[in-house]
């Protein structure tokens, strides 16, 4: 009788089990992707349990859980091109153009972060998801095997500027409100602080922001704040109007100088050589559903509004700089950008054409007067290519041939002279004959890369470039390069990625690597094979 009582105590404890699990649509915790609503109940409680099972939950998904109450992302197709890529694998999902928020596209408060997730059930992260502020970035160590082996001597190819070698290549803060563009009905507003920190800090210097560790010091690590910017959106102008004020990443480029929006962790040396940053007022304006129009008012290329006018004594008066004063950064001048863009209705085809940091074109800091643009065109949901091409030139440019120039130079007579910038000072020209004092300097680059997605986690990327460094006055050597390489990004989930590759550069004139001009070491090399990879951890 007491086994047959407690058979039934079993039985009925069982029922009650089934009947609470059946009652519970969480239980132990639930699958998100499947419902919704058992997001909290799995990421749990405390900030430490949230951050860790945040990654757990996305661990092997290309995208975060669907909130189905979430508003549309984009506006319909009848307004904005379909999305031509998706991220992950890509490093972007709209065709990128710079300078502005993408309009039409974007909502607050999208960005998918872990440490986001993390605090939301917090008072301070509800307060940010309120305010629509989110706090994000990441983590990007990485290292590289190279045929070269002085310091340095992995330039001009770039993010692996010393060879043989594991570094810190960034890390990253972004604290953003993004204004919501795909509403029409309200005047919206955001902002973006992005502090960086390693050794990629030398690619986004700015004269005269922190400029001392990379000019004056030389330091391996730096930091930096390559954006810096509020913003405005006015939907009631045409399909909307967005207004940029501050320091922002320059238009256009297939490539940025922040890690995940890249194909592979090296860059182009298309993109090295480029315009980075302006800082200034930049104007983007969706005409209709399929043409952009942009429009900049800035104070030159890697430049700082205080050195607008300002100058410093002149020890060495000189026909290039006659007086008893001189710019202290002559690049920082009042400058334009212009661009326009233009995207197919399905959005599988987009070019830009752009012309930034016109002025009067003399010899800066960064005082790149570049023209040129980019093409995109998706051949089907697996490839695509992109494509850019540019010219871009300086002038009155001091003549390295000349004695006159180079005494000139080595006395303090220029803004540039190793007196003022001991180290990675911009380099002068090699001109065509040593009897003038100063040149025109030309760069003129073309890029493509070719793009493969085999599974939702992966991308392949094949990148071929020529750049013809006219003369030498990018990247310190007169030469023509040829540069290719294959690179693989694989995403573990949407926070964390590795990106290998293997890359073959090429000088076909002179000899251009293995060498530092900060050292006083000439190139041995016309040639270079580097081999690297790196991790994106994103938080």
């Amino acid at each position: 009788m007491k086994r047959l009582l407690l058979a039934g105590v079993a039985v009925s404890a069982i029922g009650l089990s089934s009947a609470a699990q059946a009652a519970n649509p969480c239980p132990y915790g639930g699958d998100p992707y499947k419902n919704y609503d058992c997001l909290d109940p799995y990421l749990g409680t405390d900030f430490l349990s949230r951050f860790i099972n945040y990654y757990r939950l996305e661990w092997g998904h290309d995208v975060a859980p669907a909130d189905p109450k979430a508003p549309s992302s984009r506006r319909p197709e009848s307004e904005v091109p379909p999305a031509p890529q998706s991220t992950p694998p890509m490093p972007f999902a709209e065709w990128p153009y710079g300078g502005s928020t993408n309009l039409g596209v974007t909502r607050p408060s999208s960005v998918d972060s872990p440490l986001m997730a993390a605090m939301s059930n917090t008072p301070f992260g509800q307060w940010m998801n309120d305010m629509h502020i989110q706090v994000y970035g990441w983590v990007d160590p990485g290292g590289n095997l190279s045929t070269n082996s002085v310091r340095g001597g992995n330039a001009p190819a770039a993010y692996s500027y010393n060879p043989n070698t594991v570094q810190l290549d960034q890390a990253v803060l972004y604290i953003e409100r993004l204004p919501d563009t795909v509403q029409k009905d309200h005047i919206d507003w955001g902002f973006r602080l992005a502090p960086i920190y390693g050794e990629n800090y030398r690619y986004t210097t700015a004269f005269g922001l922190w400029s001392y560790q990379l000019l004056n010091q030389n330091k391996n690590n730096g930091y930096d704040m390559p954006m810096a910017y509020g913003e405005v959106f006015i939907p009631q102008v045409m399909e909307g109007l967005l207004i940029r004020f501050g320091r922002y990443i320059s238009i256009p480029d297939i490539e940025a100088q922040l890690a995940p929006n890249n194909y592979m962790y090296s860059h182009s040396m298309t993109y090295t050589f480029d315009n980075y940053t302006n800082t200034g007022i930049e104007a983007t304006l969706a005409a209709t559903k399929n043409w952009i129009f942009q429009a900049g008012f800035i104070d030159g290329t890697e430049a700082m509004p205080w050195h607008v006018g300002a100058r410093i004594a002149n020890p060495f008066p000189n026909a290039l700089y006659p007086g008893l004063t001189m710019p202290k950064d002559p690049g920082a001048v009042p400058t334009i950008t212009l661009g326009v863009r233009w995207t197919s209705d399905d959005g599988k085809d987009d070019l830009n054409l752009v012309a930034d940091g016109i002025n009067g074109g003399q010899w800066g800091y960064n005082n790149l007067q570049w023209y040129g643009g980019t093409y995109y065109h998706k051949f089907n949901d697996q490839w695509h290519i992109s494509i850019e091409s540019y010219n871009e030139h300086q002038n009155n440019v001091a003549n390295l041939l000349n004695p006159q120039a180079l005494a000139i130079i080595n006395n303090g007579g220029t803004p540039f002279s190793p007196q003022y910038m001991p180290f990675n000072a911009p380099f002068g020209a090699i001109c065509k004959t040593a009897a003038v004092l100063s040149c025109t300097a030309e760069f003129q680059t073309a890029l493509m890369y070719l793009n493969y997605k085999p599974t939702p986690l992966d991308n392949i990327s094949y990148r071929a470039e020529f750049v013809d460094d006219k003369e030498g006055q990018r990247t310190g050597i007169k030469t023509r390069y040829i540069e290719t390489g294959i690179g693989w990004q694989h995403w573990f989930s949407p926070q964390i990625e590795i990106r290998p590759e293997v890359s073959y550069y090429k000088a076909l004139d002179n000899f251009a690597f293995n060498g530092n001009p900060n050292l006083l070491i000439a190139p041995t090399k016309k040639y270079a094979i580097i081999g690297a990879a790196d991790i994106i951890i994103h938080f």
